[in-house]
């Protein structure tokens, strides 16, 4: 068993133009006075971050290594999830997704998907001049639109799209893979891998790649009433990323999973601020610590009620009271005795 790192926090949610969520700086002073130890850095941003130039310099990578380690933090993984969302959109989505890409790539959705698989290489590349071990993203999807079969869906469709999904990824992973690196797919909903079978779906089409992993944040199984627990037992293996999210299913006579095209406050299933939900984190560490899971617990501000301000500062602490600190004894070793064959074989009666 191994010790879970943390608590880590994830900068996307809290970036503005207003001290200390200004700079990358200011951002890790603010984040390292609430107790965190590392922060996960959105590529996206480029007031945070320059990926062009993290992908061609290490110097660059290793100066900003610097402004996060002299206040005392680490950088945990870098993000690319809007970045990845471009790798595989469906055309009904096109102008929505547009604004995740620069404003001369807008209506050209061939230059956008190349400009996003340039992205991630450049992104596998800074990652390795941090000298860190994953990456996080989405799949993007070619057929969120499908989820619900009406009409039926035409036979052999699913199939063909994981297999465009999985030669859209494959040039990625396969540099992952040369530079060490779990490229972890948030399994989501909206994107193609959002639950354990569209996962495993994919992995079969990359021929069970080694550099596709997950990113597991349990909030997305609250709203989708998936087994959030069982889901580690199943793929602990290939979890390499942790958000720390919460949130709430309260089913109505009105709406269900689906939310009623409603506003986030009045779904059903809603993302809480860390121990304002029903996900049973005790559990999850448990598991996680028991599966040897030794990545950073990351926590991720979602809430449709509390301030990221607040949600933040009782992130930390939160996130501190359920790392497990492993021990290297039995409990009940006080009562045992040294190896002795010969006692061994008395007490068997043989």
């Amino acid at each position: 068993m191994k010790t879970i790192n943390g608590p880590g926090i994830f900068l996307a949610q809290f970036v503005g133009e207003q001290p200390p969520f200004d700079s990358l700086d200011n951002l890790c002073q603010w984040a390292a006075s609430l107790g965190y130890k590392s922060v996960q850095i959105p590529t996206w941003e480029s007031k945070l971050f320059d990926l062009k130039l993290a992908g061609e310099s290490k110097t660059y990578c290793d100066e900003v290594a610097g402004i996060v380690n002299q206040h005392g933090l680490k950088i945990s993984e870098l993000s690319t999830h809007l970045q990845g969302q471009l790798i595989a959109v469906h055309p009904a989505y096109n102008d929505m997704f547009d604004a995740f890409a620069p404003s001369k790539l807008r209506g050209n959705a061939q230059a956008r998907q190349q400009w996003a698989e340039d992205q991630l290489h450049l992104a596998i590349q800074a990652s390795h001049h941090l000298g860190l071990n994953a990456l996080a993203t989405f799949s993007g999807s070619l057929m969120w639109h499908l989820v619900y079969p009406w009409p039926q869906r035409p036979s052999g469709l699913v199939n063909q799209a994981f297999e465009e999904l999985a030669k859209r990824w494959k040039p990625i992973l396969d540099e992952c893979g040369s530079h060490g690196i779990n490229l972890c797919y948030e399994i989501h909903p909206g994107e193609d891998l959002h639950d354990g079978i569209t996962f495993e779906r994919f992995l079969g089409h990359t021929k069970n790649h080694q550099a596709a992993n997950i990113l597991y944040d349990p909030s997305h199984f609250v709203l989708q009433q998936l087994d959030y627990l069982q889901f580690i037992d199943f793929y602990h293996e290939k979890i390499k990323m942790f958000h720390v999210k919460d949130a709430e299913y309260l089913p109505n006579g009105k709406s269900g999973v689906y939310g009623g095209y409603q506003d986030w406050i009045d779904r059903p299933g809603r993302f809480r601020s860390l121990g304002d939900g029903q996900v049973d984190f005790g559990s999850i560490f448990s598991k996680l610590t028991q599966y040897g899971y030794d990545g950073w617990a990351v926590m991720e501000w979602e809430c449709c009620l509390k301030s990221p301000e607040q949600g933040a500062a009782e992130g930390a602490p939160f996130i501190e009271a359920h790392i497990i600190q492993v021990t290297d004894k039995k409990f009940d070793d006080f009562a045992g005795t040294q190896s002795d064959q010969e006692l061994n074989k008395k007490i068997l009666g043989i």
